[in-house]
């Protein structure tokens, strides 16, 4: 349906049937405001951007099936990330300068060796996992070390009255040993101990 227009050509009318995306895809500000409200809405439904590092994080959760967990979690998450990997660069670097001095024949140029390969990041990952990450043995030497325990068999209980408690050594039943503030002084003891006639 179309309006006739003052000009004489004809416009097309505003149809209120619902549109597609395609046709849903005409700018918003063509459109006439319907109320102030709208208006007042469309500060509060900003949504917040969410990194992408984030976003990523969040589906390997949901791959490995974590569903609940704090909001902090991923930052925590790439916070290690980043010092880990700017630790590891630090490392590759340190050892790139080990590797490969400067020579005197470069005419100390700074950048002729700033050049870290993938050699120089696995050595820094490698050294780095033997003392920060503690690696764990595989499950057939915990199943062989196992089965090695648990054939020697328990010693028997013996049946006694009270308590079964290991052996003494094991136990803090021992005597204390007094603190040496609680004792009298011992130069006062050795001044009572002197013979007399000694100066």
């Amino acid at each position: 349906m179309s309006v006739p227009a003052s000009s004489g050509s004809i416009v097309p009318a505003i149809n209120s049937t619902p549109t597609t995306s395609a046709q849903s895809a005409t700018p918003a500000a063509s459109a006439p405001p319907t109320s102030q409200s709208t208006e007042v809405n469309q500060p509060e439904k900003k949504e917040t951007i969410v990194p992408r590092d984030v976003r990523l994080l969040h589906l390997i959760f949901a791959t490995q099936g974590i569903q609940n967990y704090q909001d902090h979690v991923p930052l925590q998450l790439m916070d290690f990330a980043h010092r880990y990997t700017k630790s590891v660069l630090r490392d590759a670097l340190i050892y790139n300068d080990h590797a490969k001095p400067i020579n005197t024949n470069t005419n100390l140029n700074p950048n002729s060796n700033t050049t870290v390969n993938t050699d120089d990041i696995r050595l820094a990952i490698a050294a780095r996992s033997n003392y920060q990450f503690k690696p764990t043995p595989p499950k057939e030497l915990l199943l062989e070390l196992a089965q090695e325990r648990n054939s020697r068999p328990l010693p028997p209980v013996i049946p006694k009255w009270g308590l079964n408690l290991p052996p003494e050594k094991y136990c803090l039943t021992a005597k204390d040993w007094e603190n040496l503030e609680d004792e009298p002084d011992l130069d006062e003891e050795r001044t009572k101990k002197k013979p007399k006639g000694s100066k």
